[in-house]
């Protein structure tokens, strides 16, 4: 029995019946908690491709996860995790749930961490920056760990605190979870070594099976969860070239609606519908994601996990 139990913008989440989840990724896509009501041709299988690879790699360095195998072009096949909404109902460690937060790993200035450091919201010191260091681009002494809301409608980042009383944790959960996404994305830098592929930022979920073992659940890795840029480009001028699906959000941004949609949501308006994407746009996106899929896939990761 295949039964339905949440559609989203990139995937579709089904029950098998048999203590077992199925996720299809779509051709969908979505950018500022928006769907685009364009579909990107070749998105599903890529993220496909991208998410196996990554999850060999977990079973290289012997990390849990709930990924069981890939069942389809577009599907694969894990364990499920319970989503409690209601957050005084978490035992940490003791009940089989999706811990309601995302965590971040950041090396690079770039995005939102960029944003905020201009702002002053975060101080070039919290990053191990000098306040002349502050630079789009610019690599991170060490990669700047953070955490942002969930299961709200729209995410937020998060103090250390109120993160552990969300999830309800104490603070070495956290200091594992953090030691788990930092030896990740260690093997993932040595992985994409010989590509043409910079890993610049990513977000990881964690949740527990039902023996309360900690695992990395959803995926990761994928163009759409990562922010990727051209080796070849930034090592020649540090130029940033997005291969991820910030390329996309960019044309939002260079169209002003990203601007008009967080007006919008500061001022309690109604948001403005997103645009389709330009034919270009879809075109240069399809392959783009195909492009990313074939580096990881060729990578060495690619080549243990057999992809």
């Amino acid at each position: 029995m295949r039964e339905l139990v949440h559609s989203g913008s990139v995937k579709r989440v089904y029950s098998l019946g048999d203590d077992t989840y199925e996720f299809e990724f779509t051709d969908g896509i979505s950018v500022f908690d928006m769907v685009i009501p364009t579909p990107i041709p070749g998105k599903g299988a890529a993220l496909c491709d991208c998410a196996c690879c990554w999850f060999g790699l977990l079973d290289d360095l012997g990390i849990d996860h709930h990924f069981i195998d890939r069942s389809g072009p577009t599907t694969i096949r894990v364990r499920p995790v319970r989503i409690i909404r209601d957050y005084g109902e978490i035992v940490d460690g003791r009940t089989n749930h999706l811990i309601p937060l995302e965590f971040v790993l950041r090396h690079y200035v770039a995005g939102s961490l960029f944003d905020r450091l201009q702002s002053g919201e975060i101080a070039a010191a919290d990053v191990g920056l000098k306040p002349d260091e502050v630079g789009y681009g610019g690599r991170l002494p060490r990669g700047y760990f953070e955490m942002s809301t969930k299961l709200e409608p729209y995410d937020r980042f998060l103090s250390v605190e109120a993160a552990l009383e969300m999830a309800g944790m104490p603070p070495e959960r956290l200091d594992r979870i953090e030691a788990i996404a930092r030896t990740i994305d260690e093997a993932m830098h040595d992985a994409l070594a010989p590509t043409n592929m910079i890993h610049v930022d990513g977000k990881k979920e964690f949740g527990y099976d039902r023996d309360g073992t900690l695992m990395v659940v959803d995926v990761f890795g994928t163009p759409d969860e990562d922010r990727f840029w051209s080796r070849t480009a930034y090592d020649a001028n540090g130029e940033c070239v997005e291969l991820s699906k910030e390329a996309v959000r960019q044309h939002y941004r260079r169209s002003g609606y990203k601007d008009r949609l967080y007006e919008a949501r500061e001022a309690g308006r109604t948001e403005p519908p997103i645009p389709p994407l330009p034919a270009e746009i879809v075109e240069e996106a399809s392959e783009m994601y195909r492009r990313i899929a074939s580096e990881i896939t060729g990578s060495s990761v690619g080549a243990k996990a057999g992809v």
